[in-house]
This record gives C-alpha cells, sequence and structure tokens, in this order.
C-alpha cells in the first residue's frame, strides 16, 4: 500500500453530490495523487526519465499539468491571452525537455502547479457546467473543459505511477 488507508488524503468521507461535485472530487482525488506519488524524491530523481528517449519525467509531469491547468482555465474558460508557465512558441516540449535536476526546477515546477490549482478552484466555485466558451472554431461546454482535465489527469496518473515504480520499486494505489 502507498499509504495507510486510515489516513489516505484522498479518501475525505465526503460523498459529493451532482455532477460539478463529482466529477471536481476526482479531479482533486487525481492532484493528490500526482502530489503523494512525488513525495520524498530529491531532484535527480523528479527529474529521471525512465525511459529513454522519451523525454517524460515526474517532473515533467508536474511542469506539464500546471500548463494544463492554465490552458484550459485561463485560456479556455475565461477567455485570456497568455502563456502557461511552462509554454513557450515553437518548442512544444518545453515542460518535459526542460526539467532539470535542479531543487530550483523543482520548487518552480510545484509552485506553478499549485498557483494554478489554486486559480483553477477559484473559477470553478462560480463556473457553471452548461455555459458555452468558443474553443477551436466552435464552442464547448465548460463540463467538457472539466472532463477533459479529469482525463487528463488520468491518463498521466498511470505514467506517474510506472515512474515512481522505475525509481524505487513502490507501487500502490
Amino acid at each position: 500500500m502507498w499509504v495507510d488507508p486510515q489516513h489516505d488524503p484522498r479518501v475525505t468521507g465526503v460523498d459529493p453530490v451532482g455532477e460539478k461535485e463529482t466529477v471536481w472530487e476526482y479531479l482533486c482525488r487525481y492532484r493528490m495523487t500526482l502530489v503523494l506519488k512525488c513525495e520524498g524524491l530529491d531532484a535527480s530523481q523528479m527529474a529521471r526519465r525512465a525511459v529513454p528517449p522519451s523525454s517524460l519525467s515526474l517532473l515533467g509531469l508536474v511542469r506539464h499539468l500546471a500548463n494544463v491547468e492554465h490552458y484550459w482555465f485561463h485560456r479556455v474558460l475565461q477567455g485570456k491571452p497568455g502563456h502557461g508557465p511552462f509554454e513557450m512558441p515553437g518548442y512544444p516540449d518545453v515542460d518535459f525537455d526542460g526539467a532539470l535536476p535542479d531543487e530550483t526546477c523543482v520548487a518552480e515546477a510545484w509552485g506553478a502547479w499549485h498557483a494554478a490549482v489554486e486559480a483553477s478552484d477559484d473559477w470553478m466555485v462560480g463556473e457553471d457546467l452548461d455555459r458555452e466558451v468558443p474553443f477551436d472554431g466552435a464552442t464547448v461546454e465548460a463540463r467538457d473543459v472539466l472532463l477533459h482535465l479529469l482525463e487528463e489527469y488520468a491518463r498521466h496518473m498511470g505514467h506517474v505511477d510506472l515512474l515512481r515504480e522505475c525509481l524505487d520499486g513502490r507501487t500502490g494505489q
């Protein structure tokens, strides 16, 4: 077991009611899983690429998910311009390629991710899931954005599991 089930922060004992609360609860659990799976690792471990030549690393995923949160909540739902914290025009993989085994890089990644998550949470409090927003020449409902974010985290938590297991053999929920 990764953590003692009695002390698992993802188990809140609160049963969400309704679509928005249920999906949001799942998203929060995936976010907590990211934090749990990265706890106790140093900068070198966070930046280690377990499957060369891929640039996939735990640190790269933290940076990528900070960009994902920013993109969907800041740019799509709020319609605000601007790049994510680890985006660079013309360099699509800078979030992964720039994940260096340096404590400052790790601190910046977590700081940007926490800030993006907090901004997303603040925005979602008042969001109507039926609201439509422009996207790729058409419109999407805010619900679609939230479900996409949930899917993105779910997919990447599989990567996180494998990357952590490659580092120290640790597996679990």
